[in-house]
Order: C-alpha cells, then structure tokens, then sequence
C-alpha cells in the first residue's frame, strides 16, 4: 500500500511541476510582451497562449494542493464531532469528491474527443484544443487517486 501512495504522491509532485514551468513560462511570456509592445513588436498569440496555459496550470496544480491539504476548508463543524464521526464524514466527502472528479475527467475526455473530431483551433495561432481537455481530464483523474488515498489514510487512522 505505500508503494501505492508514494506513486499518487509522485505523480502529483510532477503535476505541481508542469503547473510551476506553466505559471514561470505564462510570467516571462507576459513580460517579454510587454517590453516587445514598447518597441511596437507584440507577441502574437499571446492572449491564447496564456489562456492555454493557464488552464493547465490550475488543473495540474490541484491533485498536489489537496494531498498537502493546502486548501481552504472550514472545521467549524467537523471539528465538535467525535473522530469516528470525523472519519465517517471525511470518507463520505472524499467518496463524493471522488465521484466529482471522476465526472468531470471523463466529460472532459469526451469533450476532447468532440473538439479532436471537430478540428477546433484556436484564431491566432490555430493551436488545437483538444490536448489541453485531455490534460485537465488526465490531471481530475489524479485528484481521484489522492482522494483515494486520502481515504486509505483516513481507514488507517493516520489522517488527521
């Protein structure tokens, strides 16, 4: 079982990684093209690229951030129920989180589907949309692995 959550917890980190190359290219792209409008040479495309890329890094960025917990929750509530009760709350949230996910990663491969079939570009640049569906699809997929594992944790008492 720990090689199963070492391997989650390593395929997150390399999410949290592309999503870090995707955020510093999104930074130098948007000051490269600021400077380049000075001199009345803009960088064409760039409005794609960013929107692009910027999906991508909120996508990839989420399975890492929930097996950190680096969330935002409130435990107004959870935090007066005894821990058995704790428990059963969390496993039911990650059960439901799980299928959340699991939804959306699969319309998301649909739609990438539609669009692969469709042949939709982008204006600019004719960049297709397709992969970056598939990204977001492979990232949702992710998150239900570290919500599984976060339910692992949760039945071996190690959770909290």
């Amino acid at each position: 079982m720990e090689h199963f959550l070492n391997g989650v917890f390593r395929l997150s980190r390399f999410l949290n990684g592309v999503a870090g190359l995707a955020i510093t290219f999104i930074m130098v792209l948007t000051v490269l093209d600021v400077v380049l409008r000075f001199f009345r040479r803009p960088i064409v495309g760039t409005y794609e690229l960013v929107a692009f890329t910027g999906a991508i890094v909120i996508g990839f960025a989420i399975p890492l951030t929930s097996w950190m917990r680096g969330h935002i929750y409130v435990d107004f509530f959870t935090g007066k129920l005894s821990k058995n009760a704790r428990s059963i709350f969390n496993l039911i949230t990650r059960g439901m989180g799980i299928g959340l996910f699991g939804l959306i990663g699969w319309n998301l491969i649909l739609v990438g589907m539609n669009l692969q079939r469709s042949g939709e570009v982008s204006l600019t640049l004719q960049l297709p949309f397709y992969p970056v569906a598939y990204g977001l699809a492979v990232s949702c997929f992710v998150q239900c692995l570290v919500l599984l594992t976060d339910a692992v944790k949760i039945l071996r008492g190690g959770y909290e």
